[in-house]
């Protein structure tokens, strides 16, 4: 009987590294919108400089790509399983750094610092954003369908059979169309409108926003607010 082959740590070392520092991935964070995933501080230092995608290059944001990222816990207690003793490795630096203080550039970091920044983050020190907007505003949405058959042409979207979510004011329309996506399971390639009230909205454009500039209802009438979603046409 043919035993089991044994995995090396460095078989799934594609998917647990950074592809910015080339280390072990230290609070995996993940860019919405690429789902591409880097250390929390390699990205949000990258970010600093730029507001495209380090790995694949895509525009993630126009003025603030930080809030596209994601802290994936699950990935980062699946590292500390697969590299034995990197939990209280990367606990020793932290607190070594903390002991030291090093000063650069008006920090008190040392030379590593994105390491040493990461539990300054997560402990809500210096009002970071550490959940991610769990704690912010949320908004309930209704997600209708606007098809017509004459716009669908070879792929058909279809309505979704729950309509309606809760999210945070701050999610936008970029998000909700991977959102859609995902749900009608639909190719990549494959691009769709959401409208508000018949205008095509932005995908940088935010639900508070949408809400407050585009939403014209009000009164008893004005919640659940509802967007609508279609093929892209191309009007070019």
């Amino acid at each position: 009987m043919t035993s089991p082959r044994k995995h090396l740590v460095k078989d799934f070392n594609h998917f647990i590294t950074c592809y910015v520092c080339k280390g072990y991935l230290i609070k995996p964070t993940t860019v919405t919108e690429c789902l591409h995933t880097f250390c929390k501080s390699c990205i949000v230092q990258h970010f600093e400089d730029s507001n495209d995608c380090p790995k694949c290059g895509i525009q993630v944001h126009e003025t603030n790509p930080r809030e596209m990222l994601r802290l994936d816990n699950t990935l980062e207690e699946i590292i500390f399983k697969l590299v034995p003793g990197l939990r209280e490795k990367q606990q020793q630096e932290i607190e070594f750094w903390r002991s030291r203080k090093w000063k650069e550039n008006g920090e008190e970091d040392g030379p590593r610092s994105k390491r040493s920044r990461l539990d300054d983050d997560d402990d809500g020190g210096g009002g970071g954003d550490g959940d991610y907007h769990r704690s912010d505003p949320q908004i309930a949405i209704c997600l209708g369908c606007c098809c017509v058959d004459s716009l669908v042409g070879e792929s058909v979207v279809k309505g979704l059979m729950k309509k309606f979510i809760r999210c945070s004011t701050r999610v936008t329309v970029g998000t909700i169309k991977k959102f859609l996506s995902l749900k009608l399971k639909l190719p990549s390639s494959y691009e769709l409108d959401v409208l508000c009230n018949g205008e095509i909205m932005g995908k940088d454009h935010t639900m508070e926003f949408i809400y407050m500039t585009r939403w014209r209802l009000r009164g008893e009438t004005a919640y659940p607010m509802v967007l609508e979603y279609r093929p892209r046409i191309d009007f070019g």
